[in-house]
């Protein structure tokens, strides 16, 4: 049996260390920026569903959106004949700083529901207009015609 001098392997495990640390923070760092982008894609499926609903219902679909939507996110409201399309960006902060910017983005179709009087919500027949608007030179509410 071979005898073991005491102290021969001398500071292996700091150099073992200082090797394998700074791929351990690298890794750290990547699954924190994943957890994040994962976080933040599933707010702006959830903004962009609120909104698409809103505005197939006739409401604003950008405010819906925006009370969902991450924090700094960009909103895109779109209509299409019968179906109303959001789409909500967001970017992710890669952590470690002056790394680009992740961008996830999530988009949500609904369609424009029917209200009363056979029309999809958010248009109006000829001479009809919604609760609130007034055709260019009609007098305004409680106003007399000149």
């Amino acid at each position: 049996m071979r005898r073991r001098w005491p102290g021969r392997d001398r500071g292996s495990f700091t150099a073992e260390l200082a090797a394998g640390l700074p791929a351990l923070m690298l890794l750290m760092f990547a699954g924190l920026t994943a957890v994040g982008a994962v976080t933040t894609k599933a707010q702006c499926v959830d903004a962009a569903r609120e909104g698409a609903v809103a505005a197939g219902r006739g409401e604003s679909g950008v405010a819906a959106a925006a009370r969902g939507a991450p924090p700094g996110s960009g909103i895109t409201v779109g209509q299409d004949g019968e179906t109303v399309t959001v789409v909500v960006r967001a970017p992710v902060r890669v952590l470690g700083g002056g790394l680009p910017v992740i961008t996830v983005e999530s988009t949500a179709v609904a369609a424009r529901e029917p209200i009363a009087g056979g029309h999809a919500a958010g248009e109006h027949a000829a001479g009809e207009h919604a609760a609130g608007e007034q055709a260019a030179g009609e007098p305004a509410a409680g106003q007399d015609a000149p």
